[in-house]
């Protein structure tokens, strides 16, 4: 039961008479109505209040629920007389920005005090537009409109929006009518007509009168009342543990999965089996597949990188482990510039971040930007371009979003995204999976603190750690989180 479904149901005992007691000697409901008609002809006698065509009678199947005996059912209209307020032409300038407070929805804080309004008007609007009617501190206001039956009650003098009415019971003793409908108002403006209203309708004069109310005895509603104020700090109580626990469920499934991807990258995941090899052992296969591409020119012979040291390691990882700086297990590299010019209307499609965060959640993408052919041929000759299995990350913004190339034809912006370049020696869902790790996220952020703008640079990429495994446990992992992160998803 969410806190608004409790608080409903309070509510709901409330006007049915089932928070407190009945007692017969405060009288009856009825008795109340009399005296309410009664006051009523005396305000219009007084010319307080105008003489308006009675409303229809309460048939049984109007009547939503049961009541006690000593309760009467009533319409609105015959207990209370309402105003309506107005807007002020906006093209009048010399009306606005002045004197008099001008409430409107947003200025009512929900079961709350008006002590301030965003907008005022001049004493010349109170004049001419509301005849210099206001409304005084202490009025019941409701909006009828838009946010059907948000009440407020006024702290100072001020009129109002024509979405709100200002209400007056006819016969009141120590507020306590005021007090009840101020209450249960919200929850009774949504039965009978007033429902359509939480579709987007709207309340209007003859609806409102209308509006069926449970009138107990005026004793009784102020028991009612204290009855709810009693309540509603635990209600509040309650509500602030629903929250803490609607976090807790929303974050839940995602902690869970940065759980397994940190589980995975510590060797946790699955067990080490001694005749798939060694991390150390792979990654002189990698050094040796390096040399071999710099003698052949296919890449370039780069400055060596600092030693990992023994302060840099995070976490203790299984013996047949090793930990390799990034830019010394693969190629980490960035495009060749395109410039603006060079974009056609159809081609070889050109991902930018955006496009690369789109294939990363899965969406579809839609390709506004392309290079012709003869120019990504040339880029493919010249340079290099992305091959399946290459990892492409969003590195400025929006750090992370990763997208493992297939074989598609396309090409990327340089400097938003890096590129590292697939290898037989490792497998590039590994690589992945380590970059959506807590530890990456770590690693990352503690790389752009202090920056001007986020930005995981290749240098930075380079040097970024990662725990190695024998390629043959690389896959197993792979293998156990595409079985069980998928259950993750189902928890959101």
């Amino acid at each position: 039961m969410t806190p608004q479904e409790l608080k409903n149901s309070i509510l709901q005992l409330a006007i049915q008479g089932k928070l407190v007691e009945q007692r017969p000697d405060e009288g009856t409901g009825e008795e109340l109505f009399r005296k309410i008609q009664a006051e009523k002809q005396v305000l219009i006698k007084a010319g307080k209040i105008k003489k308006e065509k009675p409303l229809p009678e309460i048939s049984d199947d109007e009547k939503p629920f049961d009541i006690p005996e000593s309760w009467a059912w009533v319409k609105f209209g015959d207990i209370v007389y309402h105003n309506m307020g107005k807007t002020p032409s906006r093209t009048e300038s010399q009306w606005w920005g002045k004197d008099i407070p001008w409430v409107s929805i947003s200025d009512m804080i929900e079961n709350g005090r008006v002590d301030s309004t965003k907008e005022r008007i001049a004493e010349s609007a109170l004049s001419e537009v509301f005849g210099n009617k206001i409304s005084k501190a202490g009025t019941l206001l409701m909006s009828f409109k838009l946010t059907v039956g948000r009440v407020s009650i006024l702290d100072i003098d001020a009129v109002h929006n024509e979405a709100i009415i200002s209400i007056y019971p006819c016969y009141d003793i120590d507020n306590a009518t005021q007090m009840y409908l101020f209450k249960i108002l919200p929850f009774i403006s949504q039965y009978g007509e007033s429902k359509n209203a939480i579709k987007g309708k709207t309340l209007n004069s003859t609806s409102i009168n209308n509006m069926l109310v449970p009138l107990p005895p005026l004793a009784e509603q102020k028991r009612i009342v204290a009855k709810i104020e009693e309540l509603l700090p635990y209600i509040d109580r309650y509500a602030e543990a629903w929250d803490r626990l609607e976090a807790l469920n929303k974050r839940f499934p995602e902690d869970i999965k940065k759980s397994l991807l940190q589980m995975a990258i510590q060797g946790k995941l699955v067990e080490q089996r001694p005749e798939e090899g060694t991390g150390e052992e792979l990654y002189r296969k990698i050094q040796a597949e390096k040399q071999t591409l710099i003698k052949a020119g296919k890449i370039k012979k780069e400055k060596p990188l600092p030693e990992i040291a023994e302060d840099e390691i995070p976490f203790d990882i299984p013996e047949s482990w090793i930990w390799v700086k990034v830019g010394n297990m693969a190629v980490v590299q960035s495009s060749k510039r395109v410039f603006e010019k060079d974009y056609v209307p159809e081609g070889i499609p050109f991902f930018r971040s955006k496009e690369i965060g789109d294939l990363y959640r899965n969406e579809p993408i839609k390709t506004e930007l392309f290079i012709t052919e003869e120019h990504y041929k040339a880029l493919a000759e010249g340079y290099g371009v992305p091959q399946k299995g290459d990892i492409l990350i969003t590195s400025v913004g929006t750090i992370g979003n990763t997208w493992i190339c297939d074989e598609r034809k396309f090409y990327y912006k340089d400097g938003n995204i890096t590129q590292i370049c697939g290898s037989q020696f490792f497998d590039s869902k590994y690589v992945e999976y380590f970059l959506h790790s807590p530890w990456f996220e770590k690693q990352a952020l503690s790389t752009v603190a202090g920056t001007a703008y986020s930005a995981l640079t290749i240098v930075k990429s380079k040097n970024l750690i990662i725990p190695l495994p024998p390629l043959a446990e690389q896959k197993r992992i792979v293998a156990k989180l595409e079985e069980i992160l998928p259950l993750c998803e189902r928890l959101k």
